[in-house]
């Protein structure tokens, strides 16, 4: 019985190996060095249009910001401008994405609001149309609204 135990846990362990083998060829480590440009990710809530862009095509990025140290092995201190006075200096590796581009080549963040959570804001300005969607049992409001991103929280 021992000897069969001990085969199954080296089966696991073989397998174990063998899936980190896998993993270990996509994956590529974050890291970015004192100095570099980075773009920051903005995470909108569902339904927002991210920078008055819809679909697949809308920015999903900001920047570019400077990294000012390593906070740790997986966070980063970056130097963000005075537009965005309430947001953390602090970011985990994951919400950056390394800049490739020349520095000119960015949303600039005067026509952009985000909250302290690192949300989009935008506010609606006036209801355009709204009706009702009837099904079997149930009346479905829809309302299409004008936003305006201009506006601040």
């Amino acid at each position: 019985m021992t000897d069969r135990i001990a085969q199954i846990r080296q089966n696991l362990l073989t397998t174990r190996s063998r899936q980190k083998s896998y993993v270990d060829k996509r994956r590529k480590p974050l890291e970015f060095n004192i100095g570099n440009q980075v773009l920051l990710k903005v995470s909108p809530s569902m339904g927002v249009v991210r920078f008055g862009k819809k679909g697949k095509l809308a920015p999903r990025f900001v920047g570019s910001f400077e990294t000012l140290d390593r906070v740790g092995p997986v966070a980063d201190r970056l130097k963000l401008p005075i537009e965005l006075p309430n947001v953390h200096l602090g970011f985990h590796v994951s919400n950056l994405k390394k800049c490739l581009a020349e520095g000119n080549l960015h949303i600039h963040l005067d026509e952009v609001r985000i909250d302290k959570t690192m949300y989009f804001v935008q506010k609606p300005i006036e209801v355009m149309n709204y009706m009702d969607k009837v099904t079997k049992r149930s009346r479905i409001p829809l309302v299409k609204v004008r936003w305006d991103s201009k506006q601040g929280a």
